[in-house]
């Protein structure tokens, strides 16, 4: 897990311009550092920075210097440039060092990510002729793209962003993991530049840069706390690989790029949905068993690893597994969880943490995230995360990758992407309607709703808004949602011709309002959702060294889940039902059975409302203040005051103020 860096341009570059990349996500791989420089194409590189021996580095004459200063190479003008940032997880030796090369230094490589299935891939490259010399994924990496090319990408199980260097066809490519677990973005300066890194802060010191806001995607997220959930983001031009997919060409063609535009990419990888046709009871022992293999992969590290514990189904489930795959190897290390709780007992998640707790025997760590700290480190948080983020829960997060840090916790497990194929959100509850009553299956859609409400209290008329959203036209759904107070595409309080954005709801263009559970759950996977929680977890862990797994995200458990069955999933009300009984006597039986969902949420409805509501008006107004009049701040304030006197129903919009105010403060954004 790492941080990478670079650029390829037809036309002569300074050098220093990939340390000025690199620099700013010293965070992300903090036990090394290195760079590659290519002066034309196909010349043999320049290798400097960092303190470690690249292979093959010696005994090919190169111009090589691990003390090396880029500085010194001003002279030197480049076309091409990787960057590194290493964060040591497996093959801790200076073999692991990066920008790596392999076959004759024909390939380069700078690479963030983990291929879990490495070992079996090495065996399977060995007896095919190819040798390693060190013990790292990225070497795997490297061999399996020089045996296979891009058909090495369906090989893997993993998480990566990578991009390779083929020197001797001068070809350029850059590739994404499946479900986007980590990032890659990238920027077309004005010259023809191509630019790409882990984060976008990376681009900020390039010449030509401009911070400037893009409008369509601002207007998602101030309405809808929407990011991630297209290839561009809030910054003007600059766009990030689509999840599953890779771009490769000719560097010879970088002229055609168009500058500030994104990017001709190809997908390798489509979830689709593959019908299951076995019982509900063999489902449940092939979910058990593909969830337990993959969390045993995910535990295949060179340091210590923990786990996020926040007392629900995924993450319970995850510490319980883990738990007993190390009873099994008599591992006597334990287990270290790490939680968030508050004193507000409606959002506290204590006591249901504390029984996992007690069931498992783990070294459990535990922080309280206050409100006194929220705004102290909401500019830091804001500064890692490139973008605005939706919710205070984004800061208890925050608060439990640094108590794993302290602990010297390198890699975390934790339960993202559970809900998403699992149908875990209520979200998933219209789906499960749409799909009964367009089946013309109207007793069950009865008893489905009816249980809803017992096990959930939704109301009939509740139910019914959850069916009616799923199934009328878009502009009977927005109008139904301006009567309920729901959000709606027009608010008052946004001044929509100024931003110049076009009002509309981008959850129907992401799919996200689908009237099939199964279509509702591939657009949460792919499309809508769950980008943007893995975006908030990259930066989240990565901003104190750590490395998150997501074993939930494993391609074969999601391709097994999403072909269930939707009453597999969601039935008479309960979700997440396959887990569920899949768990059983792994998990706490109180645990399994529990209807409730919270996460690692704070009392942010409480802090609003009763704590601090003149601390939160002043910090919306200063919001306000830096977002270039584009929110009304009369017709917010009432909307506000209306939230705190508790007249209409409590959303994380203000939040969404206060955030979006201080990213376009930190990053210099312009209209």
């Amino acid at each position: 897990m790492c941080g990478i860096s670079g650029f390829a341009s037809l036309s002569s570059n300074d050098p220093l311009l990939i340390v000025q990349m690199t620099k700013p996500i010293r965070h992300r791989g903090p036990d090394d550092e290195g760079y590659v420089l290519f002066k034309d194409y196909k010349s043999s590189p320049i290798i400097c920075g960092g303190s470690d021996t690249p292979i093959e580095a010696y005994s090919r004459g190169w111009d090589y210097s691990p003390g090396q200063s880029i500085g010194s190479l001003s002279a030197k003008s480049v076309i091409m440039a990787f960057g590194h940032r290493r964060l040591s997880i497996v093959d801790l030796s200076p073999l692991g060092h990066q920008p790596m090369s392999y076959a004759n230094a024909r390939y380069w490589i700078t690479y963030n990510g983990e291929i879990y299935n490495y070992l079996e891939l090495r065996t399977e490259l060995e007896s095919l002729g190819h040798q390693f010399l060190s013990h790292t994924d990225t070497e795997v990496l490297l061999a399996s793209y020089a045996q296979w090319g891009t058909g090495c990408l369906p090989r893997l199980n993993g998480m990566w962003s990578f991009a390779i260097y083929d020197r001797f066809e001068s070809t350029f490519f850059i590739s994404r993991d499946r479900f986007g677990v980590k990032p890659l973005y990238y920027w077309v300066s004005p010259n023809h530049l191509f630019a790409f890194a882990s984060e976008i802060k990376q681009f900020i010191n390039l010449p030509r840069w401009n911070a400037k806001i893009n409008p369509q995607r601002a207007y998602d997220f101030l309405v809808f706390g929407l990011t991630d959930h297209t290839n561009e983001t809030l910054f003007d031009g600059v766009f990030q690989l689509k999840p599953g997919h890779f771009i490769k060409f000719d560097l010879r063609q970088l002229s055609e790029l168009v500058p500030n535009s994104a990017v001709s990419s190809e997908a390798w990888y489509r979830l689709t949905s593959t019908p299951y046709s076995g019982s509900f009871e063999d489902a449940c022992v092939s979910f058990r068993q593909t969830l337990t293999d993959s969390i045993k992969l995910r535990m295949r590290a060179d340091v210590s690893i923990g786990s996020c514990l926040s007392g629900g189904l995924d993450s319970s489930s995850i510490v319980c597994v883990v738990n007993g795959l190390l009873s099994r190897k008599n591992n006597s290390a334990r287990q270290k969880t790490f939680s968030a709780y508050t004193d507000v007992e409606r959002f506290n998640e204590r006591k249901w943490i504390d029984i996992v707790v007690k069931k498992t025997g783990v070294d459990a760590y535990y922080v309280d995230p206050s409100l006194d700290n929220l705004f102290k480190e909401s500019e830091l948080i804001t500064w890692h995360q490139d973008e605005p983020f939706g919710s205070t829960s984004i800061y208890a997060q925050w608060n439990v990758f640094k108590l794993a840090s302290q602990a010297n916790v390198k890699v975390m497990l934790d339960g993202q992407g559970a809900d998403e194929q699992l149908a875990g959100y209520h979200g998933f509850f219209g789906a499960r309607l749409s799909g009964l009553f367009k089946d013309i299956r109207w007793l069950e859609l009865l008893r489905e709703a009816t249980a809803m409400k017992q096990n959930h209290g939704y109301s009939l008329f509740t139910s019914s808004m959850f069916l009616a959203n799923h199934l009328l036209p878009y502009g009977i759904a927005n109008a139904l949602k301006m009567i309920t107070s729901h959000n709606h595409a027009k608010p008052s309080w946004l001044k929509v011709h100024k931003l110049g954005a076009e009002p509309m709801d981008p959850k129907y263009t992401t799919g996200a309002r689908e009237g099939s559970l199964t279509k509702l759950s591939i657009s949460q996977l792919t499309a809508s959702g769950l980008q943007m929680l893995l975006h908030w977890e990259d930066r989240n862990s990565m901003a104190h060294a750590i490395e998150s797994r997501v074993p939930f995200l494993d391609f074969r458990l999601v391709e097994l889940v999403v072909g269930f069955p939707d009453e597999y999933k969601l039935y008479r009300g309960v979700t997440k039902r396959v887990l569920r009984h899949s768990m059983q006597g792994i998990l706490p039986e109180s645990i399994a059975n529990r209807m409730d969902k919270l996460g690692f949420a704070t009392p942010e409805e409480v802090w609003l409302r009763e704590r601090a509501p003149d601390l939160w008006r002043a910090k919306v107004n200063e919001g306000i203040d830096r977002t270039h009049d584009i929110i009304d701040r009369e017709f917010f304030n009432i909307y506000l005051d209306k939230m705190i006197n508790g007249t209409i129903a409590f959303s994380f919009q203000p939040w969404r103020v206060i955030s979006f105010g201080q990213w376009m403060d930190q990053f210099n954004v312009v209209i």
